[in-house]
């Protein structure tokens, strides 16, 4: 009985230190993995936001958003955060939208893109992505991203027979899966602006 009690002692303390260590690190950690998610953020904002000298948050209804992407049938796409994108003197250049997409090969896909206020799209940057090497995570790459900028369309389609239109943007060969939950990802954002931020004419 004794020996019960001593082993029972024995684990309790052992998981006692453990959970306190864990918590240590975690506390030690949590500050420069914020500042780390936050130094991706800013880069990707700028990647899609050249002019920009200063990103804002805006007062951001993720409810509301959630509820007109379903509308529009964008099921799989989700808005997580909207800031706007503001030259040196505090004027409005654009928006920049962070989305996440549920409908990569690999898992999740999120990313920024920058959409001017005459709703001309900037083009996107990868935030996360566990796409297959050699194939999705080709998305990463000047010859597929490079489709989106400079695009002012309401909204884009995926081709495996090679754009013949401004509202066409070409498949990534053998990623056809990877390339749909880019471009129909960015589709949602470009519903988000239009129907919410240019309708609002910037007002948020």
């Amino acid at each position: 009985m004794n020996r019960i009690v001593s082993d029972t002692l024995k684990i309790f303390m052992i998981t006692l230190v453990a959970g306190l260590l864990l918590g240590s690190v975690y506390m030690i950690t949590k500050e420069p993995i914020r500042k780390a998610d936050e130094n991706a953020k800013q880069e990707a904002y700028k990647a899609v936001f050249e002019d920009a000298k200063t990103f804002e948050a805006t007062k951001f209804d993720e409810k509301e958003a959630r509820k007109l992407l379903d509308k529009n049938s964008y099921q799989d796409d989700t808005i997580n955060e909207v800031v706007e994108a503001k030259d040196g003197s505090g004027a409005l250049l654009g928006y920049v939208l962070t989305i996440t997409s549920t409908a990569g090969y690999g898992g999740d896909i999120q990313f920024s893109i920058g959409i001017k206020m005459d709703g001309t799209l900037n083009g996107y940057s990868i935030l996360s992505i566990s796409e297959t090497a050699g194939l999705g995570m080709k998305a990463k790459e000047e010859k597929f991203s490079s489709q989106f900028k400079n695009k002012n369309v309401t909204r884009l389609e995926v081709t495996k027979t090679g754009a013949k239109s401004d509202e066409e943007i070409d498949a990534i060969s053998g990623a056809t899966i990877t390339s749909k939950a880019m471009t129909y990802g960015i589709d949602s954002g470009l519903c988000y602006f239009q129907n919410k931020l240019a309708a609002e004419g910037g007002a948020q």
